[in-house]
């Protein structure tokens, strides 16, 4: 194992819970701020120390939204660690947890997602000795307060670690504004905590963000989101034309509408690039009459106009679309990931990595991009529930390509603009 340069920022969250540290005496840890910042690293790895440090045989949970990114951002880099460091391991993928030893002391290690309100059915009925929340500003304050609930193991203590969200979000508001009276020791963390990150690697992240989430996951700000919701597609030069030939895969994405506007959108890809290269955009106000969902069907078939198209990712609540296709038998729907935060971040991201692309040939999606604005009267994150079908077709189209691992691979890049 390689020796590490940690920061002392990184070092206060390795030896807070020692006995001989300052805050020992704290029965909590917040660490929030920047991507990239290390606070994920020094965090879980500090949690593992701290579980042999003080229990054998003990429970332990490390959450985040999903499974998934668990195992992504915290399991893959830790037990790697650990193994580097003497300890053996023994996972277990398909129950969900891992047995980690070092010499006659072992604890074990259950994941656990919590992406909805019936996550916190996951978690009932353990009890732990301490538990790890990463990115629990996305989690439902129902599962984040069950968790808490499972540890009542004698010396159990909580860890939470997230980027910043809205600042009326009930977790900055009940744990970080409340650190001292909760006994939680809190730390903020920018990118220069992370002696580990190049400087030309903090120059990409802040290439790749813009307004709320520059300063958010840049800045590490707690902010209100206003404006646009992606400032920089502003201009001409924010769109391309179509590429020349024909693309190596097709996939079509549908914001279904009767009253309110359909809009879908016909995506190629042309070698690791998306682009939206034409759409379908009906509105029912602006053209004086409404449409079936047979007749949308044939907008649908005009739009593949012939091509072989691998899916037709579908507005989840459009039910009765979703039969007309399964009906005609010549596409397959899938029912789009409607997470609309989530999905406006992962767009935000696609386009300023430039790993999807719209084209001028789909005005509808051009105009809606200049209208396409925050909600600045809630106490939440929010977009006008106006001018979005085909921001949305956009979101459901993204949210499934990037679960595509091996055909969208999540990498950096400098700039949206013009290579």
């Amino acid at each position: 194992m390689k020796a590490k340069t940690f920061s002392r920022k990184q070092l206060r969250v390795l030896t807070w819970w020692n006995r001989s540290s300052e805050d020992s005496e704290r029965t909590a840890i917040i660490c929030d701020g920047a991507v990239r910042s290390g606070k994920t690293y020094a965090m879980s790895l500090s949690f593992v120390l701290w579980s042999f440090y003080e229990f054998n045989g003990g429970s332990f949970g490390i959450c985040s939204k999903t499974i998934r990114s668990v195992r992504r951002n915290i399991i893959t880099p830790l037990l790697s660690e650990m193994r580097g460091l003497g300890f053996s391991v023994r996972e277990r993928v398909s129950e969900n947890y891992a047995d980690i030893s070092k010499g006659e002391r072992s604890n074990r290690f259950y994941y656990f997602g919590g992406k909805d309100e019936g996550s916190a059915a996951l978690i009932q009925g353990m009890t732990l000795s301490g538990i790890l929340l990463d990115e629990v500003a996305l989690m439902p304050r129902s599962f984040v307060e069950q968790a808490l609930a499972r540890c009542s193991a004698a010396g159990a203590r909580l860890w939470f670690n997230c980027n910043p969200d809205h600042p009326q979000h009930w977790f900055r508001r009940e744990w970080i504004m409340k650190s001292e009276e909760k006994n939680a020791l809190y730390l903020h963390f920018t990118m220069d905590d992370n002696p580990a990150l190049p400087n030309e690697v903090k120059e990409r992240y802040r290439s790749l963000y813009s307004g709320a989430f520059y300063r958010r996951f840049v800045e590490g700000r707690w902010c209100a989101a206003a404006g646009a919701v992606y400032p920089f597609m502003d201009g001409d030069e924010a769109f391309y034309d179509v590429p020349n030939g024909e693309a190596e895969r097709y996939v079509i994405s549908c914001d279904y509408g009767t009253v309110n506007p359909a809009s879908f959108g016909l995506w190629g890809l042309y070698g690791k690039v998306w682009y939206r290269v034409s759409e379908y955009y009906y509105d029912s106000k602006r053209e004086g009459e409404q449409r079936t969902d047979e007749e949308h069907y044939e907008g649908l078939r005009s739009l593949a106009a012939g091509r072989k198209i691998d899916r037709v990712i579908v507005d989840p609540s459009a039910a009765s679309f979703i039969q007309t296709i399964s009906r005609h038998g010549e596409f397959s729907p899938v029912r789009a990931d409607n997470r609309v935060i989530d999905g406006i971040r992962q767009v935000s991201c696609a386009l300023s990595e430039g790993r999807v692309r719209i084209c001028r040939t789909c005005g509808d999606a051009v105009r809606e991009f200049s209208l396409y604005h925050w909600d600045e009267s809630g106490a939440k994150d929010a977009p006008v529930k106006e001018n979005d079908h085909a921001m949305d077709d956009i979101r459901y189209f993204v949210a499934y390509i990037m679960s595509e691992a091996d055909t969208f691979p999540i990498a950096v890049a400098a700039s949206h603009r013009r290579a």
